[in-house]
């Protein structure tokens, strides 16, 4: 059985996909082959029986027709599906070529907007996969809900927290769908907390929108608990969840991070906003994105022993070897 799996990057070096090869290697154990096609590759962290191909390019419409081209002739060897990860494009750009062949077109996708390329990749792709119903931003009876995909086991479980909560940790773009806004106000209300950001700057919106929160930290009187960190590489993410006393994910709307389930199966507190983690979290880690007492309510009254029940929950449900199995279900192979 081979796959064909379409990605912008196959790197665990990437700040925002570096988890993509541990899909891929799951994937891998359960065919014959998967062939990558992806603007960047990292070979050496993908198995044997996994062939790569790159259609970088100096342009978008570069890019485009590389990746047309490389997929073409992969189709022609019959694979049980072609998987476009994340990006619709990748899914719009293929269906001329997987249709006529009747190759399954999916489309792995949670993100809370896309546009109209979405909209387009729902017409035209098979299935639509993502964590949860309700983490994709359209209707439609397409949709499957797979969980995240986490490799559960590279991550540790940290020993138990136990209350007070003082080392909070936020990891996520410094967008303001990210809600760093609110984290920073509930520190008003938790007078022994710090928090430590890390994320990626990837559009000017995000640019612009970390000096403000500089600015607002300033203004509450918590510049001094306050660390704004930059990007770090996924592999340092374990470390730095080993460091904290509990992750705060105050990110608007449908959200589904995945440092959410990642942070739960390292056994460490979690507190989220989005109506999505009400499968995950137990009513007393979730809180209203919107009033940052809220936030600090529920970490001031945490009362310890969530950790490993967490972690249960994510490799039950969330796990890397899940996901994949789901994929290939969703696939028919």
């Amino acid at each position: 059985m081979r796959i064909v799996f379409v990605t912008q990057s196959a790197d665990p070096a990437h700040p925002v996909l570096g988890a993509t090869p541990a899909k891929i290697r799951a994937l891998a154990a359960r065919c014959d082959e998967v062939v990558v096609l992806a603007d960047r590759v990292d070979e050496r962290a993908l198995p044997e029986n996994v062939r790569a191909r790159t259609f970088a390019g100096a342009s978008q419409a570069a890019r485009g027709a590389k990746y047309i081209a490389a997929l073409a002739p992969e189709l022609l060897q019959g694979p049980v599906a072609v998987v476009a990860h994340m990006a619709p494009i990748y899914a719009l750009l293929a269906a001329p070529l997987t249709r006529p062949l009747r190759v399954p077109l999916l489309l792995w996708f949670t993100q809370q907007g896309a546009g109209a390329a979405l909209r387009g990749a729902e017409r035209v792709a098979d299935v639509l996969l993502t964590v949860d119903k309700r983490s994709i931003p359209l209707v439609s009876p397409k949709v499957r809900a797979i969980g995240h995909g986490i490799d559960v086991d590279a991550i540790a479980c940290v020993p138990e927290r136990h209350p007070p909560l003082r080392r909070l940790l936020g990891l996520g773009r410094y967008a303001p769908v990210k809600g760093w806004d609110t984290a920073l106000r509930s520190l008003v209300e938790l007078p022994d907390a710090t928090l430590t950001l890390h994320g990626p700057q990837l559009t000017d919106a995000d640019r612009a929108y970390r000096p403000r929160l500089v600015q607002l930290a300033e203004e509450l009187g918590v510049a001094t608990r306050v660390t704004f960190g930059d990007e770090v590489a996924y592999a340092h993410v374990p470390q730095l969840l080993g460091l904290a006393d509990a992750l705060v994910n105050p990110t608007h709307g449908n959200a589904a991070d995945k440092v959410v389930y990642e942070a739960a199966a390292a056994c460490l507190p979690v507190f989220a906003a989005s109506p999505v983690f009400d499968t995950l979290l137990p009513d007393g880690m979730r809180f209203h994105g919107d009033f940052p007492s809220s936030l600090a309510e529920k970490v001031r009254d945490y009362t310890g022993g969530a950790g490993l029940e967490l972690r249960e929950r994510v490799r039950a449900e969330h796990s890397v070897e899940h996901w994949a199995e789901r994929v290939l279900e969703a696939a028919g192979g």
